[in-house]
């Protein structure tokens, strides 16, 4: 998975220039006998599977094996590293820093000498996580050189220079490093909005949580999410403890200046940040040791991941509904809704998570359709895009062919110019998240398919006025078709190739996966209720994503509408 514009230089920059060194192969280490002991309680640790123990330096090592042990020796993140350190000599061992990024490398390394102290090592990165738990995927991998540096301590060598942080193969990333959600609200404080990071499995990762929690959101979210928390609020000892299920959160004297609903707020972004961690059921905030007073509530109930209705939304003739799947029947929406959308020879359909409000594109142009209205044409342009409707009241419209010509039209009529930083291309898909925060859109390059998903920047009043700096995600390759969103953290993407469709999921600063093909040619993909993914096919069949595969509804469509 990969990250963006000004901040996806900065990340590569940090990855490919300066990263670090962990972990090609090392051995777990499991206990097979001794005697039967009591252990010690979990404070705040969620621990990871599996527990390396790598190995030490060995006397009489070479720099290259000294080298080459000490990037195994990485997965061990135990008592800070310990093992690592052994490696680097007396003079350095304290000041690497392996916390400052984790690289994802792809094969194994090449370990050149370059000097009589000196060697350098090449990796090809295909993912980096920053400091700050940020993963970014690299949309083409790319060569990296490293430099290390050498002395003789005791007669032997030692590591007396080398690039902050860590690097890990793919399979000891997915052991070492677990994802966390970190939440923030949504302007009106309906949802809860993610924002994906990647913390070591141990190591106080309810700390590092919390940590980040209150530093904010990720930069590229800035502006589209708030945090109840008021600003300065840091943790007053650095550090959570867990004690029997119960997260002991106490905050700065900042914390105390916090409204009671804020305090309510305060206490549910920590509970659902909290959430991931095994250990944690439940949150107790203080303020500087002192007692934090938060009603007694369930909290603000906002709304996590919201869902869609399991049914896909179709055009199938003159029926505009859910069609039942099996059957293919279709019930039209209520109050009259469906019957004006389909007088209208939809090409394209979008509907708000009310079911009242449907952005419709035409080849006459694109209306919004409203329950006891007429419907309104916002445009009459032919060099549109299918439209997208959030639930803020506003329609969105774009052309093919300008990826920063994007308008906000209000469902009477008004016009809104959005400011975007997207590149240049032919945009072939946007669409905005069902929380309204942040939108995807996949343009066609030079360079093939590019997806990306930026915050959406809203004034006072909620009137969208810009999109934030495009994050860079992985794409389907082939010709690109269309994308989606499939929950509050997942997208598609839908490609088109001699040999079929290329289906691929990214999470949004997380992994990506390729998914199967189905037999045939896509027109179209939809995200569908629990995280499921429809597409229409050249032939009118809709399949739904099952078990890695792909089966058939029983439905048939002309359109495969989008649902909020």
């Amino acid at each position: 998975m990969t990250r963006t514009a000004s901040r996806t230089r900065r990340v590569l920059a940090v990855v490919l220039a300066a990263v670090t060194l962990v972990a090609v192969s090392a051995c777990a280490a499991i206990p097979t006998g001794g005697p039967v002991r009591t252990g010690q309680s979990l404070k705040d640790e969620s621990v990871s599977g599996v527990d390396y123990r790598p190995s030490a330096p060995e006397d009489g090592s070479s720099q290259s094996a000294i080298l080459r042990g000490f990037v195994n020796a990485a997965t061990g993140a135990q008592d800070n590293y310990a093992v690592a350190r052994e490696f680097l000599s007396d003079s350095f061992a304290q000041k690497w820093n392996p916390r400052q990024s984790t690289t994802i490398r792809q094969g194994d390394g090449d370990v050149e000498q370059v000097g009589d102290r000196e060697l350098t090592y090449t990796l090809t990165a295909s993912a980096t996580v920053d400091g700050d738990g940020e993963y970014t995927q690299a949309v083409r991998p790319t060569s990296s050189t490293l430099t290390f540096q050498f002395t003789k301590q005791d007669g032997q060598w030692r590591i007396s220079y080398a690039p902050d942080g860590i690097i890990l193969t793919p399979v000891s990333f997915g052991q070492v490093f677990q994802a966390h959600a970190l939440y923030f609200y949504d302007p009106t404080y309906r949802y809860l909005v993610p924002d994906e990071r990647w913390f070591l499995a141990r190591s106080s990762t309810s700390t590092r949580i919390v940590s980040a929690l209150l530093a904010g959101p990720a930069d590229w979210m800035k502006g589209a999410v708030l945090s109840s928390f008021p600003e300065g609020t840091q943790l007053s000892l650095n550090a959570v403890t867990v004690d029997n299920g119960s997260a002991q959160v106490d905050l700065s004297q900042d914390a105390l200046r916090a409204t009671t609903v804020d305090r309510v707020r305060m206490r549910e972004q920590l509970a659902r940040s909290l959430s991931s961690v095994a250990t944690v059921s439940s949150v107790q905030i203080t303020a500087e040791g002192t007692t934090f007073a938060v009603p007694d509530s369930s909290g603000t109930s906002a709304v996590v991941n919201p869902d869609v209705d399991p049914r896909p939304l179709v055009v199938d003739g003159k029926a505009v509904g859910y069609a039942a799947p099996g059957t293919g029947d279709v019930a039209k929406l209520a109050s009259g809704v469906g019957d004006a959308v389909a007088a209208l020879s939809p090409e394209s359909v979008a509907i708000t998570a009310s079911g009242t409000d449907v952005a419709v594109g035409t080849d006459a142009g694109v209306f919004v359709v409203q329950s006891g209205k007429k419907p309104v044409r916002l445009t009459d342009s032919q060099d549109l895009i299918p439209p997208s409707v959030d639930d803020q009241g506003f329609v969105w419209t774009a052309q093919s062919s300008n990826t920063r010509t994007i308008t906000a039209w209000g469902f009477r009529g008004d016009q809104h110019q959005v400011t975007s930083t997207l590149p240049d291309g032919e945009l072939v898909s946007f669409q905005v998240s069902r929380d309204s925060t942040r939108a995807l859109a996949l343009i066609d390059t030079d360079g093939g398919p590019a997806l990306y998903v930026m915050a959406i920047v809203r004034d006072s009043d909620r009137t969208p006025t810009a999109l934030g700096a495009p994050v860079r995600l992985q794409a389907a390759t082939g010709t690109a078709v269309s994308a989606t969103w499939v929950s509050d953290l997942d997208v598609a993407s839908l490609g088109q190739g001699p040999s079929g469709p290329s289906i691929v999921r990214s999470t949004i600063g997380g992994q990506a996966t390729t998914l199967q093909k189905p037999d045939g040619t896509a027109k179209a993909i939809a995200g569908g209720s629990g995280g499921a993914l429809l597409l229409l096919m050249s032939d009118g069949q809709v399949l739904q994503s099952a078990g890695g595969g792909w089966d058939r509804t029983g439905v048939t469509a002309s359109v495969l509408g989008i649902q909020r």
